[in-house]
């Protein structure tokens, strides 16, 4: 049990573990206690970075979380800093995989929890009653501001709809192959999405992204809630979507919300701007919280392919059957070519500001990284632009940049993105984007982005602090506004690959 009065300084993760985690900045020369043992630092080691617990030679494993996030450049003395300066990745290009189940999936007692959401005519579930104004071409973003601010200035109070906002994008025109395939699919599923209490789907006219051929792909939709506008067919655009607008929020007036199981819930998992302290407070919250509504009958979906590096045969291992740990296979393999297509190496990652709170190779990041995904077996593979189809635990394709992984969660049918940060970020996706900080001084410097603070799992027990997020995310879900959201920070990006996958 932690000693409140002299909380520790040093964290070790794993029995196996040769490394310790700093839970603030030690200063050379200070003397620390870790199981027993003292241990001298060589050097000042700032929060979040690792120390070495024993001697290490040249070239051997450095261990965290029981797992080598690579290897050792120099002798390494008990006390010394381990860090970007003195440790290399193990990873090189692509490697053979075979399936080997190893599942030990954590359970919850079930519990009688629903939130408050809306039940759509096709019977999925939205958490947000929005309306969207969307593009099928950036030529006229400005165009859809000027008419969404007359419509706001119509109804001030919003009415049934929680926000009104438009999806603005740079693409649909002079797109060629995948490019236009990806700008296309991920807006038909924004259209689609179950938050949306009603679209206006908004033409320039000339546009690849032909706004006839967008409304045949779409499939079936509601006619009284989603309505297209191109602009060179009509005299006045504004007036003209100022109308179709009106005709929708007619329509939208009625809805409610009502009692759902939170077994219909979809929840996207991601993190951007991660630290030390990611692998260790707020992605392991969000791999219980995982659990606990897989337990429930819920779903979950884990993205940004290239943060799998390194711990994807943890993933693999979870394949509920073998054609999953097939897809998982060319899930990886896939965007490695992908990088290798553009000359690109696989494992330049972390980022400057990943490395800057302590994180050091792709392993350590990506051992953390999976945290999120908690326990439960991995039920499917979802490509780009696919939406969600099996209750459980998905993969969903995508990169690791933190708003088009975002977007491709919201698109594949995800109510919100719970989203793990230890730098902090202020965006926001199409849907609402809980932002939970894994450390409690980024929460106090930065609450006008924060929506949770994780930093008291340090001393507080999971369990404990997993009841507090549930609560939230209820809450969130039943409609409570994320800081996104209150700050107006709502956007979507799309990946623009060049080649195909």
């Amino acid at each position: 049990m932690i000693n409140k009065k002299q909380p520790p300084s040093l964290l070790k993760l794993n029995e196996r573990d040769n490394v310790a985690v700093a839970l603030r900045p030690i200063t050379a020369s200070e003397t620390l206690y870790l199981d027993g043992i003292s241990i001298t630092a060589n050097h000042d080691i700032p929060q979040g970075h690792k120390i070495a617990l024993t001697n290490i030679r040249t070239s051997t494993n450095v261990i965290k979380y029981g797992y080598p996030l690579g290897h050792t450049l120099k002798e390494i003395t008990r006390g010394d800093w381990l860090h970007t300066h003195n440790v290399k990745t193990n990873l090189d290009g692509e490697l053979k995989y075979s399936y080997q189940q190893d599942i030990h999936q954590v359970k919850y007692p079930k519990k009688n929890l629903t939130f408050q959401g809306y039940r759509r005519a096709n019977g999925k579930v939205g958490i947000r009653n929005d309306l969207y104004i969307v593009p099928t071409v950036g030529c006229v973003n400005g165009t859809a501001e000027y008419m969404l601010k007359e419509f706001e200035a119509l109804h001030p109070d919003l009415g049934t709809f929680d926000n009104f906002t438009i999806l603005k994008h740079p693409y649909g025109c002079s797109q060629l192959g995948e490019d236009h395939e990806n700008t296309r699919s991920i807006l038909i599923d924004a259209v689609k999405h179950p938050n949306a209490g009603g679209v206006l789907v908004f033409g320039l006219g000339c546009e690849n992204n032909v706004v006839a051929e967008f409304k045949e792909l779409l499939g079936d939709y509601d006619a009284s809630r989603v309505k297209f506008l191109v602009a060179q067919e009509v005299g006045n655009e504004i007036d003209a979507g100022l109308e179709r607008l009106e005709e929708i929020y007619e329509v939208a007036k009625y809805d409610h919300r009502e009692p759902i199981p939170i077994a219909e819930l979809n929840i996207g998992l991601k993190c951007g701007g991660s630290d030390g302290f990611s692998g260790i407070t707020a992605n392991p919250l969000l791999g219980a919280f995982s659990d606990f509504l897989i337990s429930h009958g819920g779903s979950t979906i884990l993205t940004e392919v290239p943060e799998m590096f390194g711990a994807e045969q943890m993933l693999m291992a979870r394949a509920e059957n073998e054609q999953v740990f097939e897809d998982i296979v060319h899930l990886i393999n896939d965007f490695k070519q992908y990088f290798h297509s553009y000359g690109e190496p696989v494992y330049e990652n972390p980022s400057p500001g990943n490395k800057a709170g302590g994180i050091t190779t792709l392993e350590d990041k990506s051992l953390g990284c999976t945290q999120k995904a908690g326990t439960a077996p991995v039920v499917d593979v979802l490509q780009y632009g696919e939406k969600i189809s099996k209750k459980g635990l998905s993969l969903l394709q995508a990169p690791g940049n933190d708003l088009v992984a975002s977007s491709a969660l919201a698109a594949a049918d995800c109510h919100l993105v719970l989203f793990t940060t230890g730098r902090g970020t202020p965006f926001g996706s199409f849907v609402p984007t809980v932002k939970v900080a894994t450390n409690s001084t980024i929460y106090e410097h930065k609450k006008h982005w924060m929506d949770f603070n994780a930093g008291p799992l340090l001393e507080r027990p999971m369990n404990e602090v997993l009841e507090e997020f549930i609560e939230k995310v209820i809450a969130v879900a039943s409609g409570e506004k994320t800081r996104n959201e209150a700050n107006g920070v709502r956007e979507i990006a799309i990946f623009k690959t060049g080649v195909t996958l």
